[in-house]
């Protein structure tokens, strides 16, 4: 422990002009950021891990109540086979998904345990009490948010270095976006290699399938994969090296399962609600 300083240390550092008021020769001080309002930059950065506190807070009622329901509602409109769940991580991990539609998480909730708690990396949001959405999952206290220009990414580290301090499961989709096509898989990002490696802790794939198209009484299926174990640390050359291991092991798990034709129009509506394509509306499948 380091012994406190004096008081005729302390008086002794301070800067000569310490009492002086200011001057034209002595520029009064920079203002004090307002209490519970950080500076810019660096009081986002320091605080972020702090800032994620609010939502892994959150009583564990409402995911439990949540998740409860989900498991009912998708079981009774769809059939749900989940498949390599002696794979899910029993402690803090990154758990990397294909998306293929809004749908995704929920189905997911559904397949997978309730322990350990999940955290989900996003929505790409500054504002995370704008829309129902973003105030739900605040609610529930699963958001990883991160701004939708990506300009503070260290913030964005620091929140996932949280959640998986606190023994949470991140889920990530790696695409960053949703796509046609069951079997296919675009290019992952480098974000659950890295935040794996940067935490030291196991890296899943994990497959969903069936969400492209929607219907009642369709198969639903859940693949978890094998957990990739991480070695060394976050340098770019790991990075790259565990996600091109990822995506190979994501490509394995959706490899067998068909396209599906169109549901009637009721379905094909519910499917594409929340779906927010890039290229504005839903490209065909080449």
């Amino acid at each position: 422990m380091t012994p406190a300083t004096p008081p005729d240390a302390r008086r002794s550092a301070a800067p000569p002009d310490a009492g002086r008021p200011a001057g034209p020769d002595r520029p009064a001080p920079a203002p004090a950021p307002a209490p519970g309002r950080p500076a810019p930059a660096q009081g986002r950065r320091a605080s972020a891990a702090a800032d994620m506190d609010v939502y892994l807070d959150r009583p564990a009622w409402r995911i439990r109540l949540v998740h409860g329901l989900v498991r009912v509602l998708v079981r009774c409109l769809f059939r749900l086979r989940v498949e390599g769940l002696e794979h899910y991580p029993t402690g803090p991990a990154v758990i990397c998904f294909n998306h293929l539609s809004w749908f995704d998480p929920i189905v997911i909730a559904a397949a997978v345990p309730g322990r350990p708690r999940f955290s989900a990396f996003g929505p790409k949001e500054a504002d995370m009490s704008v829309g129902a959405r973003n105030r739900f999952m605040s609610w529930l206290g699963v958001p990883v948010p991160y701004h939708p220009e990506k300009d503070d990414l260290i913030v964005a580290t620091r929140r996932a270095d949280r959640v998986l301090a606190r023994g949470r499961v991140l889920f990530i989709a790696g695409e960053g976006r949703i796509h046609v096509g069951e079997r296919r898989l675009l290019p992952l990002s480098d974000g659950p290699a890295y935040f794996a490696l940067r935490a030291g802790v196991p890296l899943v794939p994990l497959a969903v399938n069936g969400t492209g198209w929607l219907g009642f009484g369709r198969t639903l299926r859940v693949r978890v994969g094998a957990p990739i174990a991480v070695e060394g640390r976050p340098t770019s050359e790991n990075v790259q090296r565990l996600t091109a291991r990822l995506a190979d092991d994501l490509l394995a798990l959706v490899a067998d399962f068909p396209d599906r034709r169109p549901p009637g129009p009721a379905w094909r509506w519910l499917t594409e609600l929340f779906n927010d394509w890039p290229e504005g509306s839903r490209p065909p499948l080449a």
